[in-house]
């Protein structure tokens, strides 16, 4: 039926050239749709692409000014017609007006499409549509647009460029008239175009030109990810250092970057598994692994394009892949890991249960969630759906997203008799990562159930606390806004993740790790959430000499640059302890719970004072630390402090360090140094 309307087309923009109707008009239109049914019937086992007409492009479409105005002869003597309106339309007039109506009319109302312009036109190329009174409609509804790709006609500007959008989306970018389309390849690109090369980590990937639009294309790369895939490698990179080989798994490979990365800088410590659902997304992966000189199992293409001066197939190949089109959740039923990341588009927790099931013990899951409005109470009826949690917005409520995910975790790991231990929980941009270590049995898993709570949260002051273990009900929180306000202020929230969200020795690693491989972006970062993991200012502990030294995190002693060579055999290579030596690491912990970092923050900016000047963010913090209570700065929020004081004594020192508008602050600052001194 598509073939037929494009022969009707043809036909008709034919006849607008300059054929003129006769009586032999019905009889030409059957044959060419005769014609046209039978090139339909010999293409019915082909794609579904436009198919190649016998038509030229149409008048309108040009690509200069002069070739517009080249339709029509404008140095002869005489009146002339526009070629592109009828005679009712536009009557006959000289030149000079003619060149006028051209250029304002025809050549300004317009839509661009790979440097073609497709000019309005107001020829009788569509078949009015007839009106109630049986009349067609002539005028203004005539005015229409012709297709550089299809050839088809349509009226608004508007519906035109959202025509142009579904060719593109779908590769279809080459026009479907003689000599518009290139000489064809022995496998086309779905794309119809070049690829764009991409480096990154020095790992190089082929990206389609529609690689930015998630739902329209297989393989989606977004460049705003870096962050994400950079922390997720250092988890890799840390795990690596304990035991080796790893099998690591990508269930969601689409251009394959992150299993790329991966194989590359890690080589034989990993043996990395890139899956994907879409036939696209797995030849595109094997295309880059050779792009860069990565054998794939199972045959491998080199990459389409030009840009071939990466691919390098006569030397060894640096490391291998594996590479399958799989679904995610039957290859992790199907196969033991050590490491699974999970980066769907959207939300994870389809995957849980399935990544929790053969993931090997001390193994690491990282989950990274995409679906914000879920996760930042935009969309409380998705978040209850999804998480079971139910969730307001807070000021918090990036911390609140990453306890909720955690809880998720933690009871799809419980599901299956595992415990996790939480190495890190990151907010950052649009994500949130969260990477775990799971601890097998059944008494890992109800410690870690233990830590799912309800939190009780205040709307009015937004004062918050986690409710005691117990079947006792005690939904009171430190202020007393509900007793000087009418009614109830207080919701609970959740079950969340009451425990912590950083592990310090993990991250310390990570650090290492990212200066190791020269990634300087994310340092930064990683050094932020080690001062919030010990809740600390001081940047010293970053660099100090607990970094180097030796750390038992869950059974597993760690190897570190100053104790590695004074390990036994068994240490170096990094092989697990035993049930027993790990249930002792694990009571040997748990009087440390009081050093965990105090949960959530608080905002300087939501908290201040009216017609007061706050103190600088580094100055309030030094003044919390001199009144004795343990603060850091959080990654969740740039003006956020975390911090073990209630929002009553906060607000006491916020109040106590604050001057009056139009009072110098130095002023402020030696009355209190002077009050200090009394």
């Amino acid at each position: 039926m598509a073939e037929l309307k494009e022969a009707d087309a043809s036909q008709q923009h034919q006849e607008d050239g300059g054929i003129k109707r006769d009586e032999d008009t019905g009889e030409e239109n059957s044959a060419g749709a005769a014609a046209a049914a039978e090139r339909s019937d010999a293409a019915a086992d082909g794609d579904s692409k436009p198919s190649t007409t016998t038509s030229d492009r149409h008048i309108s479409i040009q690509t200069k000014l002069e070739g517009l105005e080249m339709l029509v002869d404008l140095n002869g003597a005489g009146r002339k017609s526009c070629p592109l309106c009828p005679e009712e339309k536009f009557k006959a007039c000289y030149s000079h007006k003619l060149r006028r109506h051209l250029q304002n009319l025809h050549w300004k109302v317009y839509v661009e499409f790979k440097g073609s312009r497709m000019c309005i036109c107001h020829l009788a190329c569509r078949n009015p549509k007839p009106s109630l009174s049986g009349d067609q409609v002539s005028g203004r509804h005539m005015a229409h647009f012709h297709c550089v790709v299809c050839s088809v006609t349509i009226a608004r500007k508007t519906d035109m460029i959202s025509h142009l959008k579904r060719h593109f989306n779908k590769g279809e970018t080459e026009a479907s008239y003689p000599g518009g389309s290139d000489a064809q390849t022995d496998e086309p690109a779905p794309s119809g175009q070049a690829y764009e090369i991409l480096k990154e980590l020095g790992t190089n990937v082929q990206l389609l030109p529609n690689h930015s639009t998630p739902m329209k294309s297989d393989t989606y790369f977004n460049r705003k990810m870096k962050t994400n895939r950079q922390l997720v490698f250092c988890s890799l990179a840390v795990l690596a250092e304990e035991r080796n080989p790893l099998e690591c798994l990508d269930a969601f490979g689409a251009t394959g970057i992150m299993g790329l990365q991966w194989a590359k800088h890690l080589r034989s410590s990993v043996r990395v598994t890139i899956t994907d659902i879409s036939d696209t997304c797995v030849k595109m992966i094997r295309e880059n692994c050779q792009l860069n000189n990565i054998r794939a199992d199972g045959g491998s293409r080199g990459p389409r394009g030009p840009d071939r001066a990466g691919c390098e197939p006569e030397t060894a190949p640096v490391a291998t892949v594996e590479v399958a089109k799989m679904d995610a959740n039957v290859i992790m039923h199907l196969r033991p890991f050590d490491y699974i990341h999970l980066d769907p588009f959207g939300t994870a927790v389809n995957y849980l249960d399935a990544a929790f099931r053969n993931v090997r013990n001390l193994g690491i899951i990282s989950v990274t969630s995409t679906d914000t409005g879920s996760l930042y109470a935009k969309s409380p009826n998705v978040t209850l759906r999804h998480y079971g949690c139910h969730i307001v917005r807070t000021e918090y409520y990036k911390e609140l997203a990453a306890r909720m995910v955690v809880a998720t975790v933690a009871r799809a790991a419980a599901r299956c008799n595992k415990g996790i231990e939480v190495l890190l929980a990151v907010a950052v941009e649009h994500f949130v990562l969260v990477v775990v270590r799971v601890l097998r049995g059944p008494t890992q898993a109800d410690e870690s159930a233990k830590k799912l709570r309800k939190l009780v949260h205040c709307q009015w002051c937004e004062e918050r606390v986690f409710l005691k273990l117990g079947n006792m009900v005690d939904d009171t929180v430190p202020c007393n806004c509900h007793g000087s306000l009418p009614g109830k202020t207080a919701v609970q929230l959740g079950p969340l993740w009451a425990g912590p969200l950083f592990n310090t020795g993990f991250l310390r690693r990570m650090l290492s790790a990212a200066a190791q491989h020269s990634m300087d972006d994310i340092q930064p970062l990683v050094k932020t959430l080690i001062c919030e993991s010990e809740c600390t200012t001081l940047k010293s502990l970053v660099h100090g000499s607990s970094a180097l030294s030796n750390q038992v995190e869950c059974g597993v002693v760690i190897k570190t640059l100053q104790g590695g060579e004074d390990g036994g055999p068994a240490d170096q290579a990094g092989k697990r302890k035993s049930v027993e030596e790990c249930g002792n690491v694990v009571k040997k912990l748990k009087p440390d719970a009081s050093l965990d970092h105090p949960a959530f923050y608080y905002s300087l900016h939501r908290h201040s004072i009216r017609r007061m000047n706050m103190p600088k963010l580094n100055k309030f913090l030094q003044y919390l630390t001199e009144a004795g209570f343990r603060v850091s700065r959080t990654h969740f929020d740039p003006t956020g402090v975390r911090t073990d004081a209630t929002l009553q004594q906060f607000k006491s020192v916020l109040t106590k360090y604050s001057v009056p508008t139009g009072t110098s602050a130095g002023a402020g600052q030696s009355a209190a140094s002077s009050e200090k001194a009394v």
